[in-house]
């Protein structure tokens, strides 16, 4: 039976250390973009990428296991060998191919293979051949023979084809065995039991992409990219590129170039605090219910509020993306999980990079979820530190740990961070289920408590985060910036998904580095989650011109709209009202108000299918400037 069981773990290690070779291959062919880099960190993407290779090469393995299985269990079937060589020879050949095709694709255009590429390869194979026309044709071919070489000598070594002849073992023992066989690659394609499944997330760890990029499976990538990718079509064509690009230019087009200056300092301290699904509906100043998050109502006295801004949609993974890099969400698409993609988005950490800051991101959860990892640190945030980095005896909440952690993380950080700094914190605790360490202030007799309770314990654990700052040294020179990932349906739980109210979120600039004259004042533009990084960067005196979805909310000649998706349709809201549009219905589903003049509604319709058509045009097109 030992030997019947050592094929499973045997022809698995094969492919795990087949793998390891072409990521070998990689970066030797890469070695020029690893200059600087330690071998210690070279290592590491072995490290890290081992958990990916075990997820493909558990997906290569479950033809062969099933087969084995089988045989193993009726005995009177032989163990097919020459097909098992067979199907090992096709796969490590098209293995090899991937390989060396990404040798290509990454010098020329610095990513990853992707389905765009194969898309390019069948579809136009002349141009193809000619954009491989400078490769070095003969060093590829010693690549991909050497790599086919050592495929077969490793197939030799290490696998077991003299198998399954046991009689001797029962069918009990060999039923149980087979399921534990099937369970584990299951586990292994999944990528283990984490919350998060497998995906790129798992394996990236440094703030360098060469190091990222090495560390990933090739063929789990284009795979994962191939299953994902639909019709690389716009689903939400409605003008020409030109009149889409013209209507969107108009919306965003101001006058008059100018700001209201609200900070005392160009070159302040900024800590961006990103709140899971803080909607207006809690918030007593905003319209919301009374006495829900008092706390929050107090730093209002003392802050800057901008009423009317809307998330951009309604998950975190679209949220972060919009606040961070300012582009609006893609509908049924989410850009943060494509590197491909987001890789190339601008974002506030970079630009604030370039110009001195010093840049950290905390979470209570797991980073890997929905790749929130990999756009980090493609991002430039140099320190990450997240539920991996918590002691197991603070991962007490479903997620992973309470927010009143993750401030503290945060808070023992910047004592010796260097200045200036952008640290940004997402809290987690306003999160389903909404529990809480302790019971809730309003109790959890039903969601909507629930959801009350975790909305008051999330700003009482930012007042006591804000009363502890006050006594750093830094905290003179500082602004805080307080944004919502998305709205939420509770606790009224009277907005559906279409409805503009369900996005209706705060944004609120608090601190001393807040000019006095504008404490305890109000900003009435309507705005979006993504107009912040346009509104922060102007007023440091940087360029926000890398950012085509923002505009600057403190210029007082900004008309002022704000546009919101989710998965099946999107709206627009502006002071003059709100419409929501249904793509596959072809209809407008909801109008405020209800006696909007036709000319209006229309006019407002064209802006939002432009914006839509155009943003998706750009995800599509990974055109971002």
């Amino acid at each position: 039976m030992l030997k019947s069981l050592a094929f499973f773990l045997r022809y698995y290690i094969f492919w795990i250390t087949f793998f390891a070779i072409n990521r070998v291959a990689f970066e030797l062919w890469n070695s020029t973009k690893f200059t600087g880099i330690t071998f210690t960190e070279i290592l590491k993407t072995y490290l890290y990428g081992l958990h990916m290779d075990a997820s493909m090469s558990a997906y290569f393995s479950v033809i062969p296991f099933l087969t084995a299985i089988i045989c193993w269990n009726f005995h009177k079937l032989n163990f097919p060998k020459k097909a098992l060589s067979a199907y090992t020879a096709i796969l490590s050949v098209l293995t090899v191919i991937i390989t060396t095709i990404d040798f290509n694709i990454y010098t020329e255009w610095g990513s990853k293979i992707s389905g765009k590429v194969i898309d390019f390869l069948i579809e136009s194979p002349k141009e193809a051949m000619a954009s491989s026309g400078s490769s070095p044709l003969f060093l590829i071919f010693l690549f991909s023979a050497s790599l086919l070489i050592l495929a077969y000598i490793l197939y030799q070594f290490i696998v077991i084809k003299d198998i399954f002849r046991d009689r001797k073992t029962s069918s009990i023992a060999k039923i149980f065995f087979s399921l534990l066989v099937l369970g584990l690659t299951f586990l292994g394609i999944r990528g283990g039991w984490k919350i998060a499944p497998m995906n790129p997330s798992q394996v990236y760890f440094s703030d360098k992409p060469i190091l990222n990029h090495a560390a990933l499976n090739t063929n789990w990538l284009l795979m994962s990219n191939y299953l994902k990718k639909s019709e690389n079509k716009n689903p939400f064509l409605y003008f020409s590129n030109e009149k889409a690009d013209s209507i969107v230019n108009n919306l965003y087009a101001t006058k008059h170039d100018s700001t209201l200056k609200i900070l005392k300092t160009d070159k302040p301290n900024i800590v961006l605090v990103i709140m899971e699904s803080f909607t207006a509906d809690v918030i007593a100043d905003l319209g919301g219910e009374q006495n829900v998050t008092p706390h929050f109502s107090n730093l209002i006295k003392n802050g800057l509020l901008f009423d009317h801004i809307y998330s951009s949609s309604d998950r975190t993974d679209k949220g972060i993306v919009a606040v961070l890099s300012a582009f609006p969400s893609q509908g049924p698409k989410s850009i943060i999980k494509e590197n491909d993609k987001q890789e190339k988005l601008p974002s506030i950490s970079k630009e604030l990079v370039k110009n001195g800051y010093f840049t950290s991101f905390f979470y209570g959860g797991y980073t890997e979820f929905a790749n929130f990892k990999s756009y980090l640190l493609s991002h430039q945030f140099k320190t990450l530190i997240d539920a991996s980095a918590i002691e197991s005896k603070d991962l007490t909440s479903k997620w992973g740990a309470y927010d009143e952690v993750a401030f503290q993380n945060q808070l023992d950080f910047l004592k010796t961070e260097k200045q200036p700094f952008f640290s940004t914190i997402l809290t987690l605790s306003n999160h389903e289920p909404f529990m809480l360490p302790a019971k809730g202030k309003f109790g959890d007799d039903n969601l909507e408590n629930k959801f009350r309770s975790t909305s008051y314990y999330t700003t009482e654990k930012i007042q006591e985060f804000l009363s502890t700052a006050k006594k750093e040294n830094w905290y003179k020179n500082t602004i805080f910036i307080f944004i919502a990932d998305h709205g939420h349906r509770l606790p009224k739980n009277v907005n559906e998904i279409h409805q503009p109210n369900r996005y209706h979120i705060p944004l609120l600039i608090y601190g001393e580095a807040l000019k006095e004259n504008y404490r305890g004042k109000r900003i009435s533009t309507f705005g979006n989650q993504t107009d912040i990084a346009s509104t922060l960067l102007r007023q440091l005196n940087l360029p926000s011109s890398n950012f085509k979805y923002s505009y600057d909310l403190l210029n007082p000649n900004t008309t002022g709209f704000s546009f919101y998706v989710w998965q099946n349709g999107f709206g627009m809201i502006t002071k003059n009202g709100a419409i929501s549009f249904d793509p596959t219905a072809h209809n407008i589903i909801y109008t405020e108000p209800r006696d909007m003049p036709a000319s209006l509604k229309n006019e407002q319709l064209e802006q939002a299918q432009a914006l839509m058509q155009s943003i998706y045009q750009d995800y599509i097109d990974s055109k971002f400037y």
